[in-house]
C-alpha cells in the first residue's frame, strides 16, 4: 500500500533520509512485527515501531501490570495496574498512531504455539526475561526462517542482537537454557529503570533497519552495554555448524 497524504506529512523526517525515503516508508508501513513481551522492553519497543508506522505490531503477554512495572514499564500509567498488560498496550499505541493495527496475544508462548502465532509475522522480537521462553523464540524463529531481534537486561547491563534467518541463533551461543536455580529470576534482579529504554529502542533500530534493508545490522554480532560506567563492548557469534537448531547437529 502506498503512503497517504497524511502519511507522507506525518513521517516527513523519515522520508527526506535517503536510506529510507517512500519506498523504504512504504515497507515500514507494510510490515508486521510480532513483539513477544509487553514490559520493560517491550514498551519502548511497541512504541518506537508504533511511532515509526509500522503497520502491524502483535503484541503477546498474559500478564497485568503491577505498580512496581512503573518505574520502568514506559507504556502504562497508574490507571493501568491490574489490567491486562495486552489491552493497556493496545489503548496507549492507537493513542499514539490510529493508523496502525495492534493485534492482542493474551497467551503464554509456548512450543505448542508459537509456529501458529510467528507465521503471522515479518520479524520477531525477544523482549521477555525467561529463558525457556527465548529459546522457544529462537528455535521457531529458525524453523520459519525469521529473524529475531534479542534484547536483555540486568541491573545496570544490557545485550542487544540479531539472530535467526540465514544467521546463528541462541543455540549458537548457549546449546541449552539455564537449570531451574543455576540463575537468579528476573523477579529478583533489579534494574534501573532507564536501562530498558535504550536497550528496546535499540532494538527497534535493528527491526527498523531489518524492514528496509539499511546499514549494517546486528546479525551475528552482540553488544554488551554496562551503562554504570557507560562502556560498549561487541563479540561476534559465529554460526556453530554443529547447532541442534541451525546446524547439523553433533555427529
Amino acid at each position: 500500500m502506498a503512503l497517504t497524504q497524511k502519511e507522507q506529512q506525518r513521517y516527513k523526517r523519515h522520508l527526506m533520509l535517503p536510506q529510507v525515503d517512500e519506498a523504504g516508508q512504504e515497507k515500514i508501513k507494510n510490515s508486521r512485527v510480532l513483539i513477544v513481551g509487553a514490559g520493560g522492553l517491550g514498551s519502548p519497543v511497541a512504541m518506537e515501531l508504533c511511532c515509526a508506522g509500522v503497520g502491524t505490531i502483535g503484541l503477546v503477554d498474559f500478564d497485568v501490570v503491577d505498580v512496581s512495572n512503573l518505574q520502568r514499564q514506559l507504556l502504562y500509567t497508574e490507571n493501568s495496574v491490574g489490567k491486562s498488560k495486552v489491552q493497556q498496550a493496545k489503548e496507549r499505541l492507537k493513542s499514539m498512531n490510529s493508523d496502525i493495527k495492534v493485534i492482542c496475544i493474551e497467551d503464554k508462548l509456548d512450543k505448542s504455539n508459537a509456529t501458529e502465532i510467528f507465521e503471522k509475522y515479518d520479524i520477531i522480537v525477544d523482549a521477555t526475561d525467561n529463558f525457556d521462553v527465548r529459546y522457544i523464540i529462537s528455535d521457531t524463529s529458525v524453523k520459519l526462517g525469521k529473524p529475531h531481534v534479542y534484547g536483555a537486561i540486568y541491573e545496570f547491563y544490557g545485550q542487544v542482537a540479531v539472530l535467526g534467518g540465514d544467521g546463528p541463533c541462541l543455540r549458537c551461543l548457549n546449546p541449552e537454557p539455564p537449570k531451574q536455580g543455576e540463575i537468579v529470576e528476573a523477579k529478583d534482579v533489579g534494574v534501573f529503570g532507564a536501562i530498558p529504554g535504550v536497550i528496546g529502542s535499540l532494538q527497534a533500530c535493528e527491526v527498523l533497519k531489518l524492514i528496509i534493508g539499511a546499514g549494517r545490522t546486528l546479525k551475528g554480532r552482540m553488544i554488551f552495554i554496562d551503562m554504570l560506567n557507560m562502556t560498549f563492548d561487541e563479540v561476534e557469534i559465529p554460526k556453530y555448524p554443529k547447532c541442534s537448531c541451525c546446524g547439523k547437529g553433533e555427529k
